[in-house]
């Protein structure tokens, strides 16, 4: 099994959405392209908030230092984002893998994160926020999702209660809800295992 975790946006809540989907299916993870490594970074936010072993934490494909849109990081960083150098790595376990920013964000001069998800063949959790304006931000990215024919399993819902916005959300994006992952003081690992969520969408059972 194998599940791509993408957002709405950046700063959407995809690392914590990628730790809680580990705890709850004993996954490894893969971040492919990582813009940004000043610090503590996404593999590091996953070692503190995931039970998973250092050895299922896989190495990016593309490093990239500064904090930028991929396609933009690569260039300041005088490197081209190749996806056919983008390969899967090999797991006997579950793999999480997270993408950098939005659906639509681009990798290079041709091919959008969308891209990558498609050569990758994995299926999509969308990270969103409660608040104001995840309504047309969520449609906006199941569209772009779905006219490159990509599999949704359903949306991971990031920040205070909001079930009006949850509900609009699943009658408007004709999607199903995985978890919704209220704002946790402290964040620890601990307490976002805790949080439930639908996992018969992910092929596993109610936990």
């Amino acid at each position: 099994m194998k599940i791509f975790v993408t957002g709405t946006d950046t700063d959407v809540g995809k690392t914590v959405a990628c730790a809680w989907l580990i705890n709850k299916l004993s996954a490894a993870y893969w971040k492919p392209v990582q813009s940004g490594i000043d610090g503590e970074t996404d593999r590091q936010v996953i070692q503190r908030l995931a039970s998973v072993d250092e050895c299922d934490i896989f190495p990016c494909a593309y490093e990239l230092p500064e904090p930028l849109s991929p396609h933009e990081a690569a260039r300041r960083a005088g490197v081209t984002i190749e996806l056919d150098k983008i390969v899967l790595p090999q797991t006997d376990k579950p793999l999480v893998i997270e993408g950098a920013g939005g659906v639509l964000v681009p990798m290079n001069d041709r091919h959008m994160m969308v891209d990558l998800m498609a050569a990758l063949g994995a299926p999509v959790v969308l990270v969103c926020r409660s608040g104001l304006g995840t309504i047309n931000h969520t449609l906006l990215s199941l569209n772009a999702l779905r006219a490159k024919n990509i599999d949704i399993l359903g949306v991971i819902i990031n920040g205070p209660p909001a079930p009006h916005n949850v509900a609009a959300i699943k009658e408007f994006g004709k999607v199903d809800v995985v978890a919704e992952i209220p704002h946790l003081t402290p964040l620890t690992g601990e307490a976002l295992s805790g949080v439930p969520g639908n996992m018969a969408l992910l092929g596993g059972g109610d936990g």
